[in-house]
Formats: structure tokens, sequence, C-alpha cells
């Protein structure tokens, strides 16, 4: 007689089992489409920015026939320049002018306006009320402003705290010469019209984060700007240069960044966008690099890109050392109309670099050019299998001219001062006239602390592990009362 036995796996195990392809599903990290702050349709966005500059474009003309001296061209400075109202009195439409993966970030959109007027950085455990990293620690959506023009030399990383705003129009601000920003953990994020350089390392110290917590960092690298698991991130209009390590780097699953109307200059290792080969979380990040100059002495990594989506398109690229964009582990490069100028090396005019990967494993990576204007011999090799196919639905970019493309990059950098990190007038040709600040500097009617409110911010998202772990929960209790109804 045959004996059936009936095996049962312990109910929580059994539970553990039913669930982890739930688990698996709700991950950020297996690919861009399925990190839950990752755009499912990235060729959609890069459309949007190219409908965006010819929008921009046509304005122009249309502006040039009117002898309108306002706009230029360029989508992002239209927006808040032209828009009818003085930005003096409107800072805040800076926030609704934002293009690409970034466009999203909201900085401190809503919340009251926070003025610097002291330079130090005495204490980063207990900054003082005037300092920027007093404004960048606080919770929720703070503007923050400088009253004159003024060096910051942080003591340590200034960690900067989510729906924040550092908006640098109206002085000239510098920081330079210690450490310099980390943004960790946040998101909402604009950083405009600031010069970052000198950077150096600092760490093995307590540092402040946010009123309720300070906590030990270790030795950093020397960053200009340093995105580590940040979303919707957009760094605009600033100058860097002769930083320890990158001008701006993005690592740890970050995404949602645009990168635009900057000035980079003498430095070796631009920007890394991605932390290691074999870092998974890395395939959702998405990062727009528009209107940017990169400027003299630049080697390498403008940028570097690992797994993710990178869209680099009407940028100046006045010059390299080794190469201009470079990457492993299969990341899409979409360039669109931008101008590479390669150096007199002979062998150095190639703009592309893959780097440490056999021709084998690259050929089928998605490096696209479209559009580019390629000068004193300069060549991008483009890679794909299925290529014309994956960008069919991609709008036509026409080669930019030489002079269209200085139209888009012409005020990279600073405005109002100069572009770069040198010293002398500035040649932006933006007109600050009129600028409500006192006979020192400082702007009218604001103290240490002044503040103006504006309308309430929407309340910062949830970070996304609470989504996977309620959908977890749910499916968690939904399978045990079906579990409990079945046993006899």
């Amino acid at each position: 007689m045959l004996l059936h036995h009936r095996h049962r796996l312990p109910a929580h195990i059994l539970l553990f089992l039913l669930s982890f392809p739930l688990l698996t599903a709700a991950s950020p990290f297996p690919n861009s489409s399925l990190h839950l702050d990752a755009h499912r349709d990235p060729d959609s966005v890069a459309r949007e920015v190219q409908r965006q500059v010819e929008f921009s474009h046509r304005r122009a003309l249309l502006a040039a026939g009117a002898k309108d001296q306002c706009v230029t061209g360029n989508p992002v400075d239209d927006c808040w320049r032209c828009s009818g109202s003085d930005w003096r009195q409107d800072r805040q439409r800076l926030a609704d002018c934002g293009i690409g993966f970034g466009r999203d970030a909201l900085g401190g959109k809503g919340g009251p306006i926070y003025v610097v007027t002291d330079p130090s950085d005495r204490d980063p455990v207990n900054p003082a009320a005037g300092t920027l990293r007093y404004g960048a620690i606080q919770e929720g959506p703070l503007w923050i402003t400088f009253a004159r023009d003024m060096t910051i030399r942080l003591n340590e990383e200034l960690l900067v705290n989510s729906f924040k705003t550092i908006d640098g129009r109206g002085a000239v601000v510098h920081i330079a010469g210690g450490a310099c920003i980390t943004l960790q953990y946040v998101s909402n994020i604009i950083i405009h019209n600031v010069h970052v350089h000198h950077c150096v390392p600092a760490g093995e110290a307590n540092v402040r984060s946010s009123p309720t917590h300070y906590g030990w960092r270790t030795r950093s690298d020397g960053d200009g700007i340093s995105i580590y698991s940040g979303r919707k991130i957009w760094v605009d209009h600033c100058a860097l240069s002769y930083c320890a390590d990158g001008l701006i780097d993005a690592v740890m699953g970050s995404t949602g960044i645009t990168i635009s109307n900057n000035h980079f200059s003498h430095h070796n290792e631009v920007m890394l966008l991605g932390h290691s080969d074999d870092y998974l979380p890395d395939s959702g990040m998405q990062v727009t690099i528009a209107f940017n100059r990169f400027g003299e002495e630049l080697v390498q990594r403008m940028p570097r890109c690992r797994r993710g989506y990178f869209h680099v398109v009407n940028n100046d690229f006045t010059a390299w050392q080794m190469y201009a964009i470079g990457g492993s582990a299969n990341p899409t490069i979409n360039s669109q109309g931008n101008r590479y100028i390669a150096p007199t090396n002979p062998g150095a005019k190639e703009v592309t670099k893959r780097v440490d990967t056999e021709e084998s494993d690259w050929s089928g990576w998605n490096w696209r050019t479209e559009g580019d204007v390629m000068v004193n011999g300069a060549f991008f090799v483009a890679s794909g299998q299925g290529l014309e196919a994956k960008y069919a639905k991609a709008w036509s970019v026409e080669p930019k001219s030489a002079a269209l493309i200085d139209q888009l990059t012409g005020n990279a950098g600073v405005l109002g001062g100069p572009r770069d990190n040198s010293v002398g007038p500035g040649n932006s040709g933006v007109n600050y006239v009129g600028s409500a600040t006192t006979q020192d500097g400082g702007e009218g009617g604001y103290g240490s602390l002044g503040m103006v409110f504006a309308s309430v911010a929407p309340p910062p998202s949830a970070p996304p592990i609470f989504s996977s772990v309620s959908i977890f929960l749910s499916f968690y209790l939904i399978v045990a009362a079906l579990f409990s109804l079945c046993r006899p």
C-alpha cells in the first residue's frame, strides 16, 4: 500500500515565498523602468527639451524683429528673465523653469526667503543664524539668498536638506577654499548662480544635517557638488573648477537630475555619473546635461557615465585632453546638437571613450549622435543594435550653427559677474540695473533672518522605501487572512 505524505511548509516561510516576487517587482533597483523615481519613457523627456529649445529659438527670432533685448533663445533663462515681472520680486519663478530630468525639482518654492548675511562657518554642529549652513539644514522649503557679495569657506561639507534653493542672483557668491556641497539622501534641490571652486576633502568630524540631527562624517572626496542617493536635483548657472575630486558627481542611485547653463574649467575628472559598474541601482539614473560650456583646461569626464540614461544636448565642448564623453556598464547616451571642438593632439580627436570595455561588449550600447557639430577633426563613435528604431520617435535635430550654439551657451556660468571663477568684470551681458540693494550690498528690508512668506509648498513625498513596505504589508495581511480561512 502506498502512503501519500503531505509536506507542509511553515506558514511564515510560505508567506515569505509568496511575497518575494512582489518585493522584486516593487524594488527601484533592477532597471530604470522599475526605479520609483525614474521616468518610464526617457526619450520623451529628451524630445520635450528639444521642443522647448525650438520654441525659445522661434521666440527669440520674433523678439529680434521687435527689438526685444530680453529674449535669448535659451528656454531656461527666457522663462524667468522675460516673464513680464522683475525676477528680484519673483525669485521663486525660477522653480517653474527647469527642463529635462530635473525639471520637477521644486527647491524652496513656496517657502520663506532666508538671507545669508554671515559668510563664516565656525561651528558645523551648531551653525549661527545668518550663515549658509544654518539655512541649508532647516526642515521644509526655504529659498536661500545672499545679502551681498561674499566668499564662504566651509570647514566641513555643507549638508543641504530637502526642498532648498541656493540662489546667488544679485550677489557674487563663492563657495571656495574648503569643503563644498553634499546632497545626500535628499530631494528637490536647486543650486543657482554660485561659484564653486578649490574644494578640498574634509571630514572626521561631526556635522549637522538638520535641526534635530548631527553625526560623524568620514573623509569626503573634495567634490564641488556631491549627489549621493539624491533625486530631483537642478544645478544651473554655476561656475565650477579646481576641485580635489569631481566638479559634480552623482552616485548611489541618484536620478532626476538636470545640469544646465554651467561653466566648467581647469579640472581633470569633471563629472562622474554612476557609482561603479556593478552597482545596479544606478540603472535608474537619468540626467540632462544642457547649455553648458566646457571650457579651459579640462581633461576628461564631461561626463563619465554608468548604466543610466544621459541626454547631452546643446553644450559647447571647447576642448579636452583625453576625451569628452565616457562610459562603462552599458549606459545610454543621447548626444544632440552639441559642438565638439577637438584638441590639436591627433591622438585625442575622439569625443567618446568606452572605459575598460572590449568592442565586442560595447558595440550593442546605445550611444547616439544627432545634429552635433564636429570641429577640428572631432568624431563621435556611435553604437547600438537597433539604434534607428530606438530613436525613431525622436524629433529631428538639425546640426546647430555656431551662432546658435553661442546663443544657447553664451551666458553659461554665473550671471552678473565673471561667468567662470576668474576675477574681473563679467561678460554675461545680463542686466542687473535696478537691483533692490542697499549701499553696503544688502537687500533693503531684510535682517539676518528676514523672511518673506509665499504660498505653502507641497509636502515632501515619502521616501521610496515606504511605498515598497506598504505594498508588502498589505499583501502579507491579505495572504494571512486567506491562509487562515483555508485552514481546517
